[in-house]
């Protein structure tokens, strides 16, 4: 009973391991592609800005004024843009970069906990022949 109760215990910690190692791995990437995207976006917001900028420049002073003042409003949304994709970056993906060296220390955590639980099992199931085999010899059962 307690060894099928260990074992289903040992069975839903490895579980739930694999699963965060798959599912945060997933996340991470679809993050960071979505990052990079958004600066990818930002950055090519920043060329338009430089761009209308430098039509304004050729242009009457009416019109100027106008794309001047259109290009100053793009830059201040990518500003924003640039705040999100700091944020992304230092408060979701590198948290869940993190995981994943958390996960590989449960792992191997995992690995020496089963590989003591087998040598104790081993162990268990040796002794319980030597008792079979010798009830009444002590000592030996004692050096088992």
């Amino acid at each position: 009973m307690f060894l099928q109760a260990r074992d289903n215990q040992t069975r839903q910690i490895q579980e739930t391991v694999s699963n965060v190692e798959k599912h945060f791995g997933e996340l991470c990437q679809i993050y960071a592609g979505y990052v990079r995207k958004t600066a990818r976006l930002r950055d090519k917001a920043d060329l338009l800005v430089r761009e209308v900028n430098a039509y304004a420049d050729t242009e009457t002073p009416n019109l100027k004024h106008g794309l001047k003042a259109f290009a100053d409003e793009l830059a201040k949304l990518q500003d924003y843009r640039h705040a999100e994709v700091e944020r992304l970056e230092a408060k979701v993906v590198e948290p869940l970069k993190s995981y994943g060296a958390i996960v590989k220390v449960k792992r191997e955590d995992l690995k020496v906990t089963l590989n003591a639980r087998n040598r104790e099992s081993k162990q268990m199931t040796q002794l319980e022949k030597t008792r079979q085999r010798n009830p009444s010899d002590r000592q030996i059962i004692s050096q088992v």
